[in-house]
């Protein structure tokens, strides 16, 4: 399962604002917002910094909970002065009953509400990372699919997706998306350190071992390696 979603910002305020106007339109109320983050569930926000730059050309895509809330959170942001990026309608290129709008925050990201008439769990339904080179980004992400849950569901001519249980991530070419970070379950210890060992086997960039991190809560059990374009990718087991 996807655990959470982090980004940066260059103005936190200025962002922060952004999703608290658009978000609660589609039922997303803001969970949590202190000295270093806010969050709206699985997804925070936090200030860049030198050592932890801004997040740039990241596309994710929020659970609505019906065609007339992506309708409202399209005409709420743009009202409020956010800039277009997709007007509400069908998008049958991606699925027959595929619904949504888009919005770009103040970084540029591209933030959409979408509605499937099946359902989803939410509150995050997909994200899409543009990256420099496909192929090495597929062999990043099938390395460590035994542990993140999400593995190999289709190939497009400029795109891999990978789903699990309650939403999916495309690997798209393009300009890559920069300083992302993107976390998933683990429901013990052992699947964290067996997914930074294959990582680092496999030859990618450790960026923080399997450990307790109890700034973060305790019981926080977590690995860090960063993909091919120099994201941050996270397996996590909250042991309590």
């Amino acid at each position: 399962m996807l655990n959470h979603v982090t980004i940066r910002a260059s103005d936190r305020v200025a962002s922060e604002r952004f999703y608290e106007t658009v978000l609660k339109t589609i039922g997303l109320e803001k969970t949590y917002s202190g000295e270093h983050f806010a969050e709206w569930g699985d997804f925070s926000l936090a200030q860049a910094s030198a050592e932890r730059p801004v997040t740039r050309r990241l596309h994710i895509g929020f659970v609505a909970p019906s065609r007339g809330d992506v309708e409202e959170f399209w005409r709420v942001g743009t009202d409020a002065g956010y800039r277009d990026d997709g007007a509400p309608g069908p998008r049958p290129q991606y699925s027959p009953d595929y619904y949504g709008s888009f919005l770009l925050d103040p970084d540029g990201n591209s933030a959409e509400a979408v509605h499937h008439e099946e359902g989803r769990p939410g509150p995050i339904d997909h994200l899409w990372i543009r990256v420099s080179d496909l192929e090495s980004s597929r062999r990043f992400y099938e390395t460590v699919a035994p542990y993140t849950g999400f593995s190999l569901e289709s190939e497009g001519p400029d795109r891999r997706t990978f789903a699990g249980s309650d939403g999916s991530f495309s690997v798209v070419s393009g300009t890559p998306t920069e300083h992302l970070h993107m976390a998933f379950t683990a429901s013990d210890n052992a699947t964290v350190d067996a997914f930074h060992r294959a990582a680092t086997d496999a030859g990618y960039r450790d960026n923080g071992p399997p450990g307790e991190r109890p700034v973060y809560h305790p019981g926080y059990y977590g690995a860090f390696v960063l993909d091919p374009d120099g994201n941050n990718i996270e397996v996590v087991n909250h042991n309590r």
